[in-house]
């Protein structure tokens, strides 16, 4: 089996058809020799900031010596995206070796993994033969039943910014968001918490205490920031100052404070991360498709906003960035999200819309979204495809413009292939 027939393999175990629950998990790696056990982890939870949150952590850790294992999901351009070392995406011939390996086994059971649970399995068992010193494992979805939650007490639990997303499955409270993702604190464990949520941070607090677990709570009076711009910031972070971060987006020093936090956690647990890797860290972090500059004239953002939470974020990313200007917005979201308040945050900012219909099954349609934002009385144009939305909202914004495509990660691909074509 090559990379490509496991990668086709992998994508037909979809995880909407499975129970959640981590008695499949356990199964497969029990199989697999445990490689979970044992190893050291950062497990980091919560609604958004989690994927931005895990690259800083890894690339501090990477500039402190370490050998860090990355998984991640979902993925932008390549499936190999979802499981790094040391920042490098897995090579074709390991993944397909571990799954020639694993899916005979997944096979075998009564009840097969899906999609999530296989990527995590080989992901856990590639770090344990790559001797990862640790390995930061970004939650699917919630916590208490994601397949990453397999693991013993991790070295720290980080449950970034809370928000409404997943309530079909997590449930219709913020309370019931919150005790899923803070399933992932176990006896005795660190906690960080972005905090900020009444009703969730009761949870946590609550949660902590009865697990005797201790919890740390990201201190954002001692954040200032110096300046924002939509190809990266720089802020302090007591006693951390002038420290430097190449993500564009208003909401990202809070991410890295959320990180910085948990550094400060690991530190006292005797792992040696200097100032000089933090600085380092933070400076070579990479995370693309979150509030990214692809283009000059016009200004080309691609943003991974794909719910109301990250909406506010993004929208208050551009306010920051662009004070005053009207956007063109290349947009397109899965049906089911809450799609219409997205585009209500979005309405007032907008020049125009072009809409898309992402690559994924639960995709909305372009007429449908055009149908949505169209009483809002703002110019908005359906189109079949993302390379042709991408030239319009170009043409549309002009040279001084600003274009930002948003609403679902699964338009990243697309449109990064369609504005690295455009003439320079």
């Amino acid at each position: 089996m090559n990379a490509a027939e496991a990668i086709e393999y992998v994508h037909t175990c979809h995880w909407q058809a499975s129970v959640p629950g981590l008695d499949r998990i356990r199964t497969l790696l029990a199989a697999l020799g445990n490689p979970q056990q044992g190893q050291k982890f950062v497990h980091v939870a919560g609604t958004d900031g989690k994927g931005s949150t895990c690259a800083m952590l890894s690339s501090i850790l990477c500039a402190a010596g370490y050998r860090v294992g990355l998984n991640t999901s979902p993925y932008l351009e390549v499936f190999n995206e979802r499981i790094r070392l040391n920042g490098q995406n897995i090579p074709d011939a390991d993944l397909a070796s571990l799954f020639t390996e694993i899916l005979p086994l997944a096979d075998a059971m009564a009840d097969r993994p899906n999609e999530f649970e296989l990527i995590t399995a080989a992901a856990l068992l590639y770090f344990r033969r790559q001797n990862c010193d640790i390995s930061v494992l970004e939650v699917g979805m919630g916590g208490e039943k994601d397949a990453s939650n397999v693991i013993d007490v991790p070295e720290a639990a980080v449950i970034t910014a809370m928000g409404w997303d997943h309530v079909k499955e997590l449930g219709p409270t913020m309370a019931d968001i919150a005790s899923a993702k803070a399933g992932i604190i176990k006896p005795g464990g660190a906690v960080v918490s972005y905090g900020g949520v009444p009703e969730a941070d009761a949870v946590i607090r609550r949660t902590c205490a009865e697990k005797r677990a201790s919890l740390t709570e990201v201190d954002f009076f001692r954040l200032h920031l110096s300046s924002v711009a939509p190809d990266g910031c720089r802020f302090n972070f007591f006693p951390w100052e002038n420290l430097f971060l190449p993500l564009g987006g208003a909401y990202q020093p809070k991410n890295a404070a959320t990180a910085l936090t948990a550094v400060e956690v690991l530190r006292a647990k005797g792992w040696r991360i200097s100032d000089d890797a933090v600085r380092t860290g933070l400076a070579e972090a990479r995370w693309p498709g979150r509030f990214e500059l692809l283009h000059r004239r016009p200004d080309f953002l691609l943003d991974g906003a794909h719910n109301p939470h990250g909406m506010a974020a993004a929208v208050e990313s551009i306010r920051v960035c662009y004070p005053g200007r009207k956007l063109v917005f290349l947009v397109g979201a899965m049906a089911d999200k809450d799609v219409s308040h997205m585009m209500t945050l979005l309405s007032p900012l907008a020049q125009s819309f072009f809409t898309v219909r992402p690559d994924n099954p639960r995709a909305m349609s372009a007429e449908a979204l055009r149908d949505l934002l169209a009483p809002a009385g703002i110019p908005v144009t359906a189109c079949e495809k993302v390379d042709s939305a991408v030239h319009a909202a170009v043409s549309a914004a002009g040279k001084d413009g600003v274009v930002c495509a948003l609403g679902s990660l699964y338009l990243s691909a697309a449109v990064r292939r369609a504005v690295a074509a455009l003439p320079d």
